[in-house]
């Protein structure tokens, strides 16, 4: 609520009627950003734990 009534400025009304993705692309990203596995990364893990 503070960020969406503070850092956006949005009024009470526009806040209460975001849907929970538009408050997650208003957020924008959260947290490190993850690259997905390359091929040689999922080749090393499927030969770890073959079961």
């Amino acid at each position: 609520m503070a960020f969406g009534l503070g850092r956006l400025q949005l009024s009470p009304r526009d806040f209460w009627r975001m849907t929970p993705r538009e408050l997650a692309a208003a957020l924008g990203p959260t947290g490190p950003v993850r690259v997905p596995l390359g091929r040689a990364a999922l080749d090393a893990l499927m030969a770890r734990f073959p079961d």
